[in-house]
């Protein structure tokens, strides 16, 4: 999140980073085209599947290291899946896809099957997340294969890395909310650049990352790890993915739990908007718990950033904290109620004029480690929502959008709102939809899981997602918790109830409550 605002949809934000990058002012390439002249994401199908595909054997052998992570020791083995690049064109060329395993502890006489993982972003690692998160989850062990893997374009499987860590490092002086003509022109300048350094890397796959290749990568992963249904557990994004799959494959849904929902009727203003609501909404929580006026407190921190603006603070690695990288470290404690205690020292360092403890929590939002390196999940969720997302915002519509963000949320919604003009900006490639379609008639039932103070995605969503699944699909299960997501965060509520379902195929009440 270097010099735009789109945080991530992702489930432990410090640890899976999905950063941002430019968008949109009118768009490039092929944005011209309507609708009906883009591949449409429901006609890649129908062709049937070669055998070399559906009939091909995993070879499970040791982890490796990557450039971003360690090798996972243990029990954990890895693959690769060959899928098509094109799924237009199933017998053409095909990309490998990076994937992680730890076979079901209790023995095949308890064995449900495979449950496959999406940690959010989009732009995640499923190679990195799924050993760290496995220990929240052993009673799904007990029964479940757990496995996750690395989405086209993303880590080890075609990772896409759009600029150098130079190129990086020189994007934090870049003003995420330009002030002047020059502050606009650099902040446009730069995104351009983005989009045409992801064309450069990506190559022809930066027009198959979409969320709809990858949901059809998915049923090819389960027919090939021998699964006649789906068993699916999505959180932020993934909830997204899980959603279309779902659209998708009706029929083949077997238990799905998507925590912290992704709102499927907002398009990308919408979901900025909701963004920006859901951040303000958990800072607000955040300064109650510290005795605070929300709005008092607010005003504080808005003071600060407006200081930073033109004033970056000194911090001791001998780099500047400037207003995006404060915005940033702000971000990335409110991700989880555990973390309060680290952002109030923060501010208060800042307030005495130390950027230090912001720019730290910004670095590790941004995945830069203490040598300038930056990890990759910035460049492949801004190459994958940009292949998702059609609209594309101009300049003069993002700032006549300007008031009504800055009044949902004074401290977020200026940046989440020149976002919506920065993002996709002179993408080379069009988007396929204005929002992704998840109706799913016929489908078992999917348990949509929403927390009442998450920031990421608000909770509005997981009710939205039932009412576009469809009656008597999407059931919806609600904490008043804090953080983003729900299930494996102290709520015992919560968690026997998603337990409940993905070993019993018990569904909870839809409309229940956890407090």
């Amino acid at each position: 999140m270097l010099r735009s605002v789109r945080w991530a949809a992702a489930v432990a934000a410090g640890l899976l980073v999905a950063g941002c990058g430019g968008g949109s002012s009118g768009g490039g390439g092929d944005e011209g085209k309507t609708r009906s002249e883009q591949p449409s994401p429901s006609s890649h199908t129908s062709a049937a599947l070669p055998s070399s595909l559906t009939s091909q054997k995993l070879d499970w052998g040791r982890c490796k290291a990557t450039s971003d992570s360690a090798a996972p020791g243990g029990e954990w083995r890895c693959a690769t899946l060959e899928v098509p690049l094109d799924w237009a064109k199933p017998d053409g060329k095909t990309i490998g896809l990076a994937l992680i395993r730890a076979q079901a502890s209790g023995g095949s006489g308890k064995r449900i099957g495979s449950l496959l993982f999406n940690f959010g972003g989009p732009g995640g690692s499923g190679i990195s997340m799924m050993p760290y998160y496995a220990t929240t989850v052993p009673t799904l062990r007990e029964r479940y294969d757990l496995v996750s893997w690395d989405p086209r374009g993303v880590g080890a499987s075609e990772g896409i890395r759009c600029r150098s860590d130079k190129d990086m490092r020189s994007a934090e002086s870049i003003d995420a909310t330009p002030d002047t003509a020059a502050e606009e022109s650099a902040y446009f300048q730069d995104a351009a650049a983005f989009g045409q350094g992801c064309e450069t890397a990506a190559g022809e796959l930066i027009a198959h990352v979409s969320t709809t290749d990858t949901a059809r990568d998915m049923d090819l992963m389960r027919q090939v790890l021998g699964d006649t249904k789906m068993h699916y557990f999505g959180i932020s994004y993934g909830t997204e993915l899980g959603g279309v799959y779902a659209h998708l494959f009706p029929k083949k849904v077997g238990r799905l739990i998507l925590d912290a929902v992704v709102d499927p009727a907002a398009d990308s203003v919408g979901h900025a908007k909701n963004q920006a609501q859901g951040f303000q909404r958990a800072l607000d929580d955040y300064l109650k718990s510290t005795g605070q006026d929300p709005k008092q407190g607010s005003q504080k921190i808005v003071d600060l950033l407006e200081k930073l603006d033109t004033e970056p603070l000194a911090t001791s690695s001998g780099r500047k904290l400037t207003q995006t990288l404060a915005v940033t470290g702000i971000v990335l404690p409110l991700y989880s109620q555990d973390s309060w205690p680290t952002l109030t020292s923060a501010l208060q360092a800042a307030e005495d004029g130390d950027g230090s403890e912001l720019l730290s929590l910004a670095d590790q939002y941004n995945e830069r480690d203490t040598s300038g390196h930056y990890g990759t999940s910035a460049h492949s969720q801004r190459v994958i929502s940009c292949l998702d997302d059609k609209q594309r915002p101009t300049l003069a519509q993002t700032k006549r959008l300007l008031p009504e963000f800055e009044k949902i949320s004074p401290v977020f919604g200026d940046f989440l709102g020149w976002d919506t003009a920065g993002w996709c900006h002179d993408w080379p490639v069009a988007g396929e939809y204005d929002t992704p379609e998840v109706s799913a008639p016929g489908s078992a039932p999917v348990l949509l899981v929403g927390n009442t103070g998450d920031p990421a995605t608000p909770y509005e969503g997981a009710r939205r997602m039932a009412d576009e699944l469809g009656k008597g699909v999407g059931v919806e299960l609600t904490w008043k918790g804090e953080g983003h997501g729900a299930y494996g965060r102290g709520s015992d509520c919560v968690d026997s109830a998603v337990d409940g379902y993905l070993l019993d195929g018990t569904v909870p009440k839809d409309g229940k409550v956890c407090s």
